[in-house]
């Protein structure tokens, strides 16, 4: 974190307890409030004319800045420095113009009446587009946020291109760890890969209570947590830069996984240099990481497993929930049948295609729409894809080259304990595996195995107790 930024910030808050005093009693205030902080800043609205709720603005990231270097204008403009410049000056460079406007001799002239003036049309435009982002940046950090479906992960409940209003005090609001940044805007300036942010001035992760708490089904909206680096192409940046990376570095392996495991610090440094010369890399933090929507399935402290697709939670079945999907390899007698029911269907391009002629095809159908093929009579041949050919090649969690980890696949999987927040396990070849980023790029610890023993921030441990919850989430 850059202490600059932070120094600056601190130098104008003590600037305002030593230099608003004096000023406040020009204005014909109580110079004793302008010790007091809070106060201080209600006697500042009151003396340049501004509503008291202004305040309550001054407690969101971000949204406070702005209005600092507002109250620091019409400061000035009370004081009769009006002109163009002096706005500037006030505006961008309070540390130095404030302690200016203390020792100058200018009369305290009042807020600027505006009843027998015409503001110019840019002026009340800018005013009015100055205030229609403050709001829109209070409600969309901290209140609600319209969000757009990218993928097709949740096709079975929610379409590509569907506009959802997603509630940000259902499991509590994020303070924004980038407040500096282009309102509305979440990550990239339209049309580009140019951040839209700086993280010249960077607040610590704190989330402030919610309503609730995350439940088993909820739909949830959440920052990719693997999208702390990204590809700067616009057409891999929403996706795993790791899980990139791997393959990457496993096809300079000459595609073997097991030459790759050998020695995987080699190849990953020539696949991060290839994708560094030929797209770029480039780490975000984690209020600009992509938004992703997925399903809750599992809740801290559950142990989660799959067989043949079925979800187990703590050994019992899961009931799945209303639209889940699963792939299908579908023969049809003719390419006509085949339109026919994909059309009848009312199926999209997510689901699967009907362009090409080939009589074979993958869609991925609800048991419902199954059904419906089945008895339709217009299939040759319609059977669940087998998955298991992922297995052994490092794409499914927790990408280690382990023999049980290798036997694993989207239908076969686990069992996996969620950490919950005071739970402790052992650091075991297993767990080390299962729980190193967690341990290591969640709750930022240095996590260092050495020969049998294991060391965290450099003491020697066999055991760990996590500091948050986890959830295991899933497409539809």
């Amino acid at each position: 974190m850059d202490l600059i930024p932070w120094i600056l910030l601190c130098l104008l808050l003590v600037e305002h307890i030593v230099f608003l005093p004096d000023l406040l009693k020009r204005a014909g205030l109580n110079k004793t409030h302008g010790y007091i902080p809070g106060l201080n800043y209600w006697m500042w609205l009151k003396a340049i004319g501004r509503p008291w709720y202004w305040i309550i603005l001054l407690v969101f990231p971000g949204v406070n800045l702005i209005m600092l270097v507002i109250m620091h204008v019409e400061l000035g403009i009370a004081f009769g420095q009006r002109s163009s410049v002096d706005q500037w000056k006030h505006g961008a460079l309070p540390w130095i113009f404030l302690p200016v406007l203390n020792r100058s001799k200018s009369e305290f002239k009042g807020p600027r009446d505006w009843s027998n003036l015409k503001k110019s049309t840019g002026r009340e435009w800018g005013e009015s587009i100055l205030w229609a982002l403050v709001v829109a940046t209070v409600v969309r950090t901290f209140i609600f946020e319209a969000f757009m479906i990218p993928t097709g992960s949740m096709e079975g409940s929610m379409l590509v291109g569907d506009y959802l209003y997603v509630s940000k005090t259902s499991y509590g609001p994020k303070v924004p760890q980038t407040p500096v940044s282009v309102p509305l805007i979440h990550n990239a300036l339209p049309g580009s890969m140019i951040p839209s942010y700086t993280e010249w001035f960077a607040l610590p992760y704190k989330r402030l209570p919610g309503i609730r708490n995350v439940e088993r089904y909820d739909a949830v909206v959440f920052n990719f947590p693997h999208g702390d680096t990204i590809v700067v192409d616009p057409q891999w940046a929403g996706h795993d830069y790791y899980g990139i990376l791997r393959m990457e570095a496993i096809k300079r392996a000459g595609g073997n996984v097991e030459t790759y495991v050998s020695d995987p610090n080699t190849y990953e440094i020539q696949a991060r240099e290839a994708l560094r010369k030929r797209f770029g890399i480039r780490a975000r933090p984690l209020d600009k990481t992509e938004n992703y929507v997925k399903r809750c399935v599992a809740l801290p402290g559950e142990t989660i497993a799959a067989e043949d697709g079925r979800i187990f939670i703590d050994g019992e079945v899961l009931e799945p929930p209303t639209g889940i999907q699963y792939e299908y390899k579908i023969t049809f007698p003719t390419p006509m049948e085949k339109r026919r029911a994909f059309k009848g269907l009312g199926l999209t391009n997510i689901d699967g295609s009907m362009e090409n002629r080939a009589l074979e095809t993958v869609w991925a159908l609800t048991e419902e729409e199954k059904a419906q093929l089945e008895n339709s009579g217009m299939v040759t041949t319609i059977e669940r894809v087998d998955l298991s050919y992922r297995r052994g090649r490092l794409e499914m969690f927790p990408n280690a080259y382990i023999p049980e980890f290798n036997e694993w696949d989207p239908d076969n999987f686990g069992p996996i304990t969620l950490p919950q927040r005071n739970m402790t396990i052992e650091l075991t070849p297993r767990n080390i595996a299962l729980y190193r980023r967690a341990i290591s790029t969640y709750e930022g610890h240095n996590l260092d195995v050495i020969g049998d023993q294991v060391f965290i921030d450099g003491q020697s441990v066999s055991t760990y107790t996590f500091d948050l919850n986890y959830y295991w989430m899933m497409g539809d």
